[in-house]
């Protein structure tokens, strides 16, 4: 049994700002801690909440110590007790870069089988402790070749369940040029582990010309309904611009065939774009939600993509004018600290989230802040009270 550090995100906020910078626990509830000298680092944070109102959490391992390259490891931890204390309930070989879910009272999990591997998804019917296995087209084998996510948002539209991958084959096998956005989507009652079922875009590949020759590559999409009823990809943005971040908005055509890209208005400036965001809409304020990498003023001198040592509550009604609400989580150091690819879910009227989170340990530093020594959970107590409040 892990047991609990608990500095919620409420009361982390109030505390002297020097209080968490000397703190050697991470703040939240602990969920995996795996020390920074074993070169196996916690990635991919997954977060669901059961029917019977426990939570599940899952992350995956990278590094130079793993096996991420040839089957991933992804661990799956249990709470009853609201995220206080959490049990290892399983271990999935062959599980990468992958988002949890709960579909019909099943648990899902999607992603790929290892770095640049096969979209597969698996099904549990006992709230976690066992899963299928995706060894062929009607097990859960959804994309054979090479493609790259995250934990990224499922969401319904139109009868449909929807996912953005990233094709991950190009001319190119350089990061960022090799990654192309595309949607998959099926009919929601039909069975997702059945490839069948299952219907693609087109891919978007890279463009160098795009952004006036400074872009990157775009990955790690969104998939979000517009105001207008549009289904969308709204991906993180890589760019060679100093100083600026961006996303790029994919429209997605209603029957989920196609995805087009408008260069002159689709990328939009975007707190957090060069890092993993996750968005998602709240039926009760009528807003989108977000909790981003955000880059304060005193590190805006370092490329963006580096800095992600603050999480940043973040509220938009139209998807591309966005206010900062505020800091939830935070450090003055960002080359050992980050709070990142945070996993995160409505809960009645509070925001629960996973992050990746690279932490001091009790006999050392984290590698970096990329390379994450902890997965820990929060909490946002009612959210919806800090509309209102503006950073910027």
């Amino acid at each position: 049994m892990i047991k609990q550090h608990l500095i919620y995100v409420f009361f982390l906020l109030s505390i002297p700002f020097i209080t968490l910078a000397q703190s050697k626990t991470p703040p939240g509830y602990i969920v995996s801690h795996i020390p920074a000298s074993t070169e196996r680092y916690i990635g991919s944070p997954g977060l669901c909440i059961l029917p019977d109102g426990s939570y599940l959490a899952s992350h995956d391992e990278f590094g130079p110590k793993t096996s991420e390259f040839r089957s991933a490891k992804t661990y799956i931890f249990h709470s009853s007790d609201k995220g206080k204390n959490w049990k290892k309930i399983a271990k999935i070989d062959g599980q990468f870069w992958s988002n949890l879910f709960v579909h019909n009272r099943a648990v899902y999990i999607m992603g790929t089988h290892k770095h640049h591997g096969n979209v597969i998804i698996r099904r549990s019917d006992d709230g976690g402790y066992t899963w299928t296995n995706p060894y062929k087209s009607d097990t859960g084998l959804i994309l054979e070749g090479e493609y790259h996510t995250a934990p990224m948002p499922v969401i319904i539209h139109n009868g449909r369940i929807w996912r953005a991958v990233e094709y991950a084959t190009a001319p190119s096998t350089d990061w960022g040029k090799r990654y192309s956005a595309m949607v998959i989507s099926a009919p929601v009652n039909a069975d997702l582990l059945n490839a069948k079922n299952w219907r693609r875009t087109n891919h978007l590949m890279y463009d160098s010309t795009y952004l006036e020759g400074t872009f990157n590559g775009w990955l790690e999409g969104n998939v979000v309904v517009s105001p207008e009823g549009k289904m969308l990809d709204i991906l993180r943005v890589d760019t060679k611009r100093k100083g600026e971040e961006y996303a790029a908005i994919v429209e997605i055509s209603k029957n989920g065939k196609k995805a087009s890209f408008n260069p002159e208005t689709g990328f939009i400036p975007f707190p957090g774009g060069s890092k993993k965001f996750t968005i998602r809409y709240d039926e009760v304020s009528k807003r989108y939600w977000m909790l981003t990498n955000y880059v304060k003023p005193e590190f805006k001198q370092f490329s963006p993509s580096r800095i992600r040592n603050t999480q940043a509550l973040c509220s938009s009604t139209d998807l591309k004018n966005w206010t900062v609400h505020q800091f939830v989580l935070t450090h003055p150091d960002f080359k050992h600290h980050g709070f990142q690819y945070v996993e995160w879910l409505f809960d009645g009227n509070d925001i629960l989230f996973l992050s990746r989170t690279a932490y001091d340990e009790p006999n050392g530093v984290a590698h970096n802040n990329h390379d994450a020594n902890y997965l820990t959970l929060h909490k946002i107590e009612n959210f919806r009270d800090l509309i209102n409040n503006s950073i910027e």
